[in-house]
């Protein structure tokens, strides 16, 4: 079931994507720049992640700068898609998933402080599913802007 967003909710989704405050207290800045309390953008950002419109709030920052880092795929029987992808949602170390068109049709990032921990992330998910995980490196960097515009009717 689908809940309508609020005012304050589609202004944190839309217009926080680029820009975030660096600060010693971001959040109280957010508040001051959409005049509400510091309280309210944070049980509003809760209420996001609950309802997994918003599946984390944080920094994007160039592969490999801090830490190490790897694109990864698996094939999935399509039965199984939503609780593989469940799974490898489980770590902390996976930044987000993705469903393709393709035998290869989940693919994630993955990261972690070393290779060694990345590995083990990476071989505990296959071992877990029963499903091999391939990992493809960065070879070549490219900047993409992850924000969106998003728009509601």
């Amino acid at each position: 079931m689908q809940t309508a967003l609020t005012d304050l909710e589609r202004r944190l989704l839309n217009d926080y994507q680029h820009g975030f405050p660096l600060s010693p207290a971001p959040y109280a800045d957010i508040a001051r720049e959409l005049e509400v309390s510091e309280s309210a953008v944070l049980e509003a950002l809760a209420r996001l992640q609950e309802t997994g419109a918003l599946s984390r709030v944080g920094a994007v920052l160039r592969p490999n700068t801090v830490g190490v880092s790897t694109l990864a795929a698996m094939a999935v029987p399509p039965e199984r898609l939503e609780s593989v992808a469940e799974l490898v949602n489980g770590y902390a170390e996976v930044n987000h998933n993705y469903e393709r068109e393709h035998r290869l049709n989940l693919w994630f990032v993955a990261t972690a402080a070393e290779a060694t921990r990345l590995q083990s992330v990476l071989d505990e998910i296959g071992a877990r599913s029963g499903i091999e995980v391939l990992a493809f490196p960065l070879l070549e960097d490219y900047h993409i802007d992850l924000g969106f515009e998003l728009r509601w009717t």
